[in-house]
């Protein structure tokens, strides 16, 4: 092999080599079913709790409540809905601060209706989610000068 054909092949392996990019990071993902009678909101709360989750969020979610309670969009009180609905989505972050849930349901004809996730849904027949963490990032819940809500912070996890 000659000099010249040596380093072209060093140079095409360190093109290589610099081209290669590490493995984006995999959530770690966590199976629940929650039985008749639990609250969705105080379970979703209590897993995150005790599994101590940093970046969690909401993967998925299907199931039955038998009674809803939400907040409206840009209303300060909870209305609840009773009667069967079925869990049409589940979507939010979960940080040791805090949750930030929002449920979509649907009754029995098809309507739906959704807003932000509060304690009171119970579940009907069963609840079972996917709750997944960005083990690479740090969630925290922080007033925002501007919403004067507590609002997301996302940052790199320092361990």
């Amino acid at each position: 092999m000659t000099i010249e054909r040596m380093g072209l092949m060093l140079l095409l392996l360190i093109a290589l080599c610099a081209a290669a990019r590490q493995p984006d990071p995999v959530p770690s993902l966590y199976a629940i079913r929650l039985r008749p009678g639990q609250d969705l909101r105080q379970e979703i709360e209590r897993f995150a709790k005790q599994e101590n989750l940093q970046a969690g969020f909401i993967a998925t979610c299907v199931g039955s409540l038998d009674r809803t309670t939400l907040r409206l969009a840009n209303q300060e009180g909870v209305t609840t809905f009773p009667g069967c609905m079925e869990i049409v989505s589940l979507v939010g972050t979960l940080s040791p601060d805090g949750v930030h849930l929002h449920l979509s349901v649907a009754d029995e004809t098809g309507a739906m209706v959704g807003g932000h996730l509060v304690q009171g849904c119970r579940v009907y027949t069963t609840a079972e989610l996917v709750v997944g963490e960005a083990r690479e990032l740090q969630f925290r819940r922080v007033v925002d000068p501007q919403t004067t809500y507590h609002e997301l912070a996302v940052e790199a996890r320092a361990d």
